[in-house]
């Protein structure tokens, strides 16, 4: 199936026109003989990596760029922030076209990579590395202190400061990555899977801290991420890509109701639930000694809501989607058409 709603910007700040890339890939096959005659002539063949994605997010605008592995998310980031040159369409960011790596553009915008955490060179120390990005950004000194201070209590940079940056474990060095990024208070956020290797706390924190930072400067952030409870904490709208090509473009709320035709009933009854025919409210979910979980078509939630109350001795009931997870797994599992 295709999704579709869309949720353009009437004044974007980061725009994509039919963004394609196709990379030209050597083609290997096996056996010392193959081997040798790919010496001779060489085999090639094209991957289509993104085709014809086109989106448009605004000022202040948190996104969700979300999909399966290989789906086009961190291409489409890199083509955005400047490092790969689309092979079909256009993008520009903040009125640039990034892959031009003008400085007035670089200086404006941040990319964050959790699978690469770049924290500066490995020899000096975190703090070091702050102040090396300070001269590169032209950040005001007294900015600088102040961001800093801002940025160690957020992420919890203090007893890492003095450390070179080769002695951080992964999650230390995401922390140190990100503070780095955000030194500059850029007005575009690129963060490609930004939490990786950083504890629940950490994480949990990062989100306040970049839905804080968007809030007060109106900064743009697009996000990828593979955890759904990250994405709906910051996100009211995602982009769902898959094999390249953009399959949605609106609401979390929506891509629930396009993902999921049922809502779950939870009931906690005052006596046992082996009494109730449950059956003839919905479909059996789960179930323990007081408590059982419906799957109840979405339509049909209000009318069997009513029934339940007015039938069943409820001490409790809780209406909700299913698990963003669950719903996303299903669907990477389906595929769409």
């Amino acid at each position: 199936m295709t999704l579709s709603e869309t949720g353009r910007s009437s004044d974007p700040v980061v725009t994509a026109d039919g963004l394609g890339m196709t990379y030209r890939a050597p083609v290997r096959h096996s056996g010392p003989g193959a081997a040798f005659r790919s010496l001779l002539r060489k085999e090639h063949r094209d991957i289509e990596a993104v085709a014809d994605v086109s989106f448009a997010v605004g000022a202040g605008e948190i996104v969700g760029f979300i999909g399966p592995n290989g789906a086009g998310k961190t291409t489409t980031m890199k083509i955005l922030s400047g490092i790969l040159h689309p092979t079909a369409g256009q993008a520009r960011v903040l009125g640039f076209v990034p892959r031009r790596r003008q400085h007035e553009y670089l200086t404006q915008i941040a990319l964050v990579r959790g699978s690469q955490p770049t924290a500066g060179p490995a020899e000096l120390t975190v703090l070091d590395n702050l102040h090396y990005r300070r001269v590169l950004y032209d950040v005001p000194l007294s900015r600088f202190h102040a961001n800093v201070e801002e940025l160690t209590h957020t992420l919890d940079l203090a007893t890492i400061l003095g450390r070179q940056v080769r002695a951080l474990s992964l999650g230390e060095r995401m922390r140190a990555a990100l503070a780095i990024a955000l030194l500059h208070r850029p007005r575009v956020l690129f963060l490609d899977e930004p939490t990786i290797g950083l504890d629940a706390s950490a994480s949990a924190a990062f989100r306040r801290h970049i839905a804080r930072y968007a809030a007060d400067t109106g900064a743009t952030v697009l996000l990828t991420s593979h955890y759904m409870a990250e994405v709906e904490a910051l996100c009211p709208r995602v982009i769902l890509i898959d094999h390249g090509r953009l399959r949605y473009d609106g609401s979390l709320p929506a891509l629930a109701t396009n993902l999921s035709p049922y809502k779950l009933l939870r009931v906690t009854t005052a006596d046992s639930v082996r009494a109730v025919d449950w059956d003839a409210y919905g479909q059996l979910d789960a179930t323990d000694s007081q408590q059982v979980t419906l799957r109840v078509p979405r339509r049909d939630v209000p009318a069997v809501t009513g029934r339940l109350l007015a039938e069943v001795p409820v001490a409790d009931l809780t209406v909700a989607d299913p698990p963003l997870e669950a719903m996303m797994d299903q669907f990477y599992r389906a595929g769409v058409a």
